[in-house]
């Protein structure tokens, strides 16, 4: 299977400067082969990538001297970053491409002209840059290629290496999944995934560095240095959350074979201005997006529940719906049949039984149980 490694680098101030003079050629040639482009077409010429790459080695490389200095590897992928870029927009995935910025989001990608690459340990070899440290020990293997990107004040390396690995054992099961916000995620065996909210929790802190941050004059030392600090800070809320992610979804993954989730409709979700700051801290494509490449990593299925199929309503134990059902009632008291459960865990449970293609009674709990369920339940939240 194919994994991706990415680590910080530790490195000196002439390092610091080589990475940033590589992100700034990458970034001019993706922007004068953007600009040539949108020219061309205008004009009523259209060019293929790899034909403007052709005319920029020929006859416009040689008129900026200082390229020569720079890995000639760099412009060749910024001309493939750029055409996927227009491959992505044509086939309905991104949005038209755009220029770059210095400063937001420098990276570059490097190779050793098809030679590999050795990784290992704490200092690797890179094509034209030379030896580089890094904090994390990388296991030893060979890649193609590597890309140097800039986060927050501080350079990272990434790449893409294959690795056998055993598929673990996985229970014969279907496993509902209910995403909310006082609860990341509720599994249909009633375990649950509490809500950490990182964004939430630095809030405050966020706040502080952004008023002193509006006081400083624009370009001046102490502008960039609160920039600086913004910056770390947002960088810390998302490896809070990024974190915490994978070790659910690498969780679930390994230990179901069927994984049921509901499409959710996050960008209507986002419109409701008094929920879109919370949903937004809870990440939901992100969650689906990693359970959609791990699941066929460790063998086990996700299946995607419509999200018109009324999961929050229907009763788990007489398939019965409710519809006088609002975003205030966190817990489901069924008309039919009297069936009192946590509003997120009789989701699961529906969820479940839908992907199984079943009507039968999952897990209904009788009136008679209503309080021992309840103290498990909130026992479990707490």
């Amino acid at each position: 299977m194919l994994l991706g490694f990415r680590t910080k680098l530790k490195l000196n101030q002439g390092q610091r400067k080589l990475m940033a003079q590589h992100a700034g050629y990458s970034r001019w040639v993706y922007n004068w082969g953007l600009a040539t482009k949108i020219r061309l077409y205008q004009e009523g010429i259209k060019i293929k990538t790899t034909e403007l790459k052709k005319f920029y080695t020929n006859h416009v490389k040689s008129n900026y001297p200082w390229q020569s200095t720079l890995s000639s590897r760099v412009y060749q992928f910024a001309f493939r970053d750029l055409d996927n870029a227009y491959s992505r927009f044509f086939k309905g995935l991104g949005k038209f491409p755009r220029f770059k910025k210095k400063g937001r989001n420098d990276s570059f990608t490097i190779d050793a002209g098809g030679k590999p690459i050795a990784i290992g340990g704490t200092r690797i070899k890179l094509p034209f840059i030379g030896w580089v440290s890094t904090f994390e020990g990388c296991r030893s293997t060979a890649v193609k290629k590597v890309t140097i990107s800039k986060c927050a004040g501080d350079w990272y390396i990434s790449f893409a290496f294959e690795q056998q690995r055993k598929k673990p054992k996985l229970k014969e099961e279907t496993i509902g999944i209910d995403l909310g916000i006082s609860a990341w995620a509720t599994l249909s065996n009633a375990e649950v995934f509490p809500s950490i909210k990182p964004y939430k929790q630095l809030q405050e802190k966020l706040s502080r560095l952004q008023y002193l941050h509006r006081h400083k004059v624009i370009g001046s030392s102490n502008w960039c240095k609160a920039q600086l600090k913004i910056a770390r800070l947002h960088r810390r809320i998302s490896n809070i959350r990024r974190d915490y992610l994978h070790k659910m979804t690498s969780y679930i993954a390994k230990t179901w074979s069927k994984i049921a989730m509901e499409e959710l409709c996050v960008q209507g979700m986002l419109a409701n201005r008094k929920l879109s700051k919370a949903v937004a801290d809870q990440a939901f494509y992100e969650f689906r997006r990693q359970l959609e490449y791990k699941c066929p990593l460790y063998g086990s299925e996700l299946v995607i529940v419509d999200r018109f199929y009324p999961s929050s309503k229907t009763c788990s134990h007489c398939q019965s719906i409710k519809q006088d059902l609002t975003l205030s009632d966190r817990w489901f008291t069924c008309n039919n049949c009297g069936v009192f459960l946590p509003r997120d865990w009789n989701a699961s449970l529906n969820l479940a039984s839908y992907a199984d293609g079943l009507s039968v009674k999952a897990c209904g709990v009788a009136n008679a149980d209503v309080t021992t369920v309840k103290q498990e339940v909130m026992s479990s939240l707490t």
